[in-house]
């Protein structure tokens, strides 16, 4: 039996959702946080939080929610501490795998584009896989501390030859 990968698990099955459908808030537990924040490469991950709307649709589910944590990282200019509120937005359609030509498309609010719907695996969507999805997607890879500004790298003798080093290494040696 092949390990599961992701630390978050929240498994709900199709069949558990009723016809009026079903909100669920889950929270993301230390030692979670603790695997997510060495995945993620954060200095902290403070609080991780979903809500989610289930709807059934036919033999899918239409998911909408909200992913919310507070993310410790490390400015990329100054190597100071960093935190920021990370809030994503979620809108996916999961269907059984059916032929490409019988399912149901989801339109992506940002582009227009028609979506395929996401694999139901086993009669089951994982809310926590979706929660972690959307925070790793979520996290900006490049932070910076407010204010925090990389300026022109200058040459120590003043030169703006930009292959100056270069050109010194090659005479260091002894090549023409």
């Amino acid at each position: 039996m092949e390990k599961n990968q992701n630390p978050w698990t929240f498994p709900v099955a199709v069949d558990d959702i009723p016809e009026t459908g079903l909100h669920i808030e889950i929270d993301a537990p230390e030692a979670v946080r603790a695997e997510l924040r060495a995945l993620a490469g954060l200095r902290e991950l403070r609080r991780l939080s979903a809500v989610f709307d289930l709807e059934r649709r036919g033999a899918g589910v239409l998911v909408n929610g909200q992913v919310r944590a507070r993310v410790g990282q490390t400015c990329v200019v100054t190597l100071e501490p960093v935190e920021s509120d990370l809030e994503e937005s979620v809108d996916l359609v999961f269907a059984p795998q059916l032929a490409e030509s019988t399912q149901a498309k989801a339109i992506d609010r940002r582009t227009g584009q028609e979506e395929p719907p996401e694999p139901l695996v086993g009669g089951k969507l994982d809310l926590g896989a979706i929660a972690t999805e959307f925070l790793l997607l979520g996290i900006d890879p490049y932070p910076r501390k407010a204010g925090a500004e990389l300026g022109p790298i200058r040459a120590d003798d003043g030169s703006a030859r930009p292959f100056a080093a270069l050109e010194a290494l090659k005479k260091r040696l002894g090549g023409s």
